[in-house]
């Protein structure tokens, strides 16, 4: 019987991925995003070492251009075409993972969700726990051949800034804000230039951090449940997930899919929208 972890439209493990690796329908990808203040470029380290077979899913180019906030959600299209580039589509069984451990890796998997994908799961505990086991990396890029994608956009998985509007004023949704709780409470400044602080009224304050353990995996179910209940999130409500532009906020969607919760959303502008407009009413300190 498989490990609890493994569940291939939302969580798999290195035992797993190991086992499956030269499966002809896996395709792996690796999206590890850095906030722009670490100097660390995601493309730069996949070249220089990366899991056999894994492509790079590079989350700032495979969005929407036309938007001033960053990486925003793709059209269709471009994700449909970008994605047969890489020789990802129908009837791959995609793994996606990152060089944090659990961190932007959740944000291309939310992506796929939203295309309407099931078959794609997050590797738990990301290249560090594969490194520390001491499998396999190489540095060549994958020979690529195109398959054919089609998609069925789920667009109830995506919230506006007008829908997370209304939802905080009629509190009809939960709102769960994944950032850490200095700058959720707005007693630290944010990262982004000209941004206020605090949170959108009424949210709820769930760090993504405190849906993992000390090592980067995620929680068991049992005590995943235990962090909503903690945070004082009611899941009897549909959930829309924040953070500071859309990454980590998916950890939460991922973490929400595990136990079970399927009515989730992602607002994807999150507090660098939010943040940025003045008539967009905030609170400061801890959660009410």
């Amino acid at each position: 019987m498989a490990e609890l972890s493994d569940d291939p439209q939302t969580l798999v493990s290195t035992d797993w991925l190991a086992a499956h690796l030269n499966d002809p329908d896996l395709r792996l990808l690796d999206a590890s995003w850095h906030m722009p203040d670490t100097g660390r470029s995601g493309a730069t380290e996949y070249a220089q070492q990366h899991i056999p077979g894994a492509r790079f899913f590079d989350i700032d180019d495979i969005s929407d251009a036309r938007s001033e906030l960053p990486h925003m959600a793709p059209a269709t299209e471009k994700f449909m075409s970008r994605l047969r580039a890489m020789g990802v589509g129908d009837g791959h069984q995609v793994v996606i993972y990152d060089s944090t451990g659990l961190f932007s890796a959740a944000r291309v998997w939310w992506l796929f969700r939203l295309m309407g994908k099931r078959d794609v799961a997050v590797l738990d505990g990301g290249l560090p726990k594969w490194l520390a086991e001491g499998r396999p990396v190489e540095d060549m890029a994958p020979v690529i051949r195109d398959r054919h994608m089609t998609t069925s956009r789920q667009n109830q998985m995506l919230r506006d800034v007008t829908q997370v509007a209304r939802a905080a004023k009629l509190e009809d949704h939960t709102i769960l804000d994944a950032r850490g709780p200095g700058r959720f409470e707005g007693a630290e400044p944010e990262p982004r230039a000209g941004l206020r602080s605090g949170h959108i009224p009424g949210a709820r304050n769930v760090h993504y951090a405190t849906l993992l353990t000390p090592n980067g995996t995620m929680k068991s179910v049992p005590a995943l449940q235990k962090v909503f209940a903690d945070a004082g999130a009611d899941l009897t409500k549909p959930v829309i997930t924040t953070c500071g532009s859309g990454v980590t906020a998916a950890i939460i969607n991922l973490a929400l899919e595990r136990i079970g919760k399927t009515d989730h959303a992602l607002y994807d502008g999150s507090w660098s929208e939010w943040g940025m407009f003045p008539d967009l009413p905030i609170e400061t300190g801890p959660a009410r």
